[in-house]
């Protein structure tokens, strides 16, 4: 959507492909994951997409600042089996990613 008076976008939706209640990601249709695992929710109810999947969206545009400052941000956060996913969802969508390397030096 965009603002009529300048243009500007306000809202972008992006499908992603799905197989009833699971996820597939559209980059390695390997990857999947059952939405109920996918979104995740505040405990005021807020529904928010799991850090490490956002992560490997980002990860496409790992060159823009912002993308880069919420990996090194949420890096430390992730738990362990975490930090593993998206290590092996890196590794199959972009196997020669910088981000490999420190996933591996944090224990994925």
């Amino acid at each position: 959507m965009r603002e009529p008076a300048t243009g500007v976008w306000r809202l972008d939706v992006f499908r992603e492909p799905s197989d009833g209640d699971e996820w597939i990601c559209r980059r390695e249709p390997s990857i999947t994951l059952p939405y109920e695992v996918l979104i995740e929710r505040t405990d005021d109810g807020i529904p928010y997409g799991r850090p490490e999947v956002m992560l490997l969206f980002k990860a496409r545009h790992s060159h823009q600042e912002k993308n880069e400052r919420d990996f090194t941000a949420t890096l430390p956060r992730l738990e362990p089996e975490r930090r593993r996913w998206l290590h092996d969802a890196l590794a199959l969508v972009h196997p020669s990613h910088p981000w490999l390397d420190e996933l591996e030096k944090a224990g994925a």
